[in-house]
């Protein structure tokens, strides 16, 4: 696999997911290199070389690097799978506007409320939840009739949403409530090249 992107990450990263799922859907031919978060690999070098923010995912293709997960996406599709962005203004916008919801709304909802149970970070429970309603409600409304976020096609968008909300039940967030993004969740794991992020071994959870 010597052409392959190199995806530095680790499995129970919802945002490591979303490179490794794209990576995968996209045919991108890829290698997984796992980085010890509890012996503290992230903020050491070498890895610290290539981020000095000490976070996963980082993607090496050739000589570059690069990091960030929307914006590993937003790389990946351009240079290898360009039918997963629109090529219109709008619809482009519209993808980045969900890209935000993921680094927003998304990161301080579901994820962080996974976060406190799988990880046991020191971080409100509550108002994690609270935002995570918040922003399920939107999105339920969002894909009433819908197949996926933007547009009648799979695009980035709903890889940086998939993760954290299809494993939301991991940090006591129900989805009972949401038959929509159920939905979009299914349609997702139907599409070829799907990977599943690593379920949260038993006894891990704080």
């Amino acid at each position: 696999m010597s052409n392959a992107i190199r995806i530095h990450r680790h499995a129970l990263s919802g945002h490591s997911h979303r490179v490794e799922l794209f990576a995968s859907l996209a045919g991108i031919a890829h290698e997984l290199v796992d980085v010890d978060l509890a012996a503290g690999e992230h903020k050491q070098e070498p890895f610290l070389s290539l981020n000095p923010f000490g976070k996963v995912p980082v993607v090496e293709d050739g000589d570059a690097v690069v990091t960030d997960s929307n914006a590993i996406l937003v790389y990946l599709a351009r240079k290898y799978a360009p039918s997963w962005v629109p090529q219109d203004p709008k619809g482009e916008a519209e993808v980045q506007r969900f890209l935000s919801l993921a680094a927003g709304e998304i990161a301080y909802g579901p994820a962080a409320a996974r976060l406190v149970t799988v990880f046991g970070a020191g971080l409100d429970a509550d108002n994690a939840k609270s935002i995570a309603a918040t922003v399920f409600d939107k999105l339920e409304a969002h894909l009433e009739g819908r197949t996926y976020l933007v547009g009648n096609n799979p695009t980035i968008a709903d890889v940086a949403i998939y993760s954290y909300t299809a494993h939301a039940p991991e940090g006591n967030v129900s989805l009972d409530a949401y038959p929509n993004i159920r939905r979009f969740l299914s349609n997702v794991e139907q599409l070829d090249g799907f990977v599943p992020m690593q379920a949260t071994p038993v006894g891990l959870a704080a």
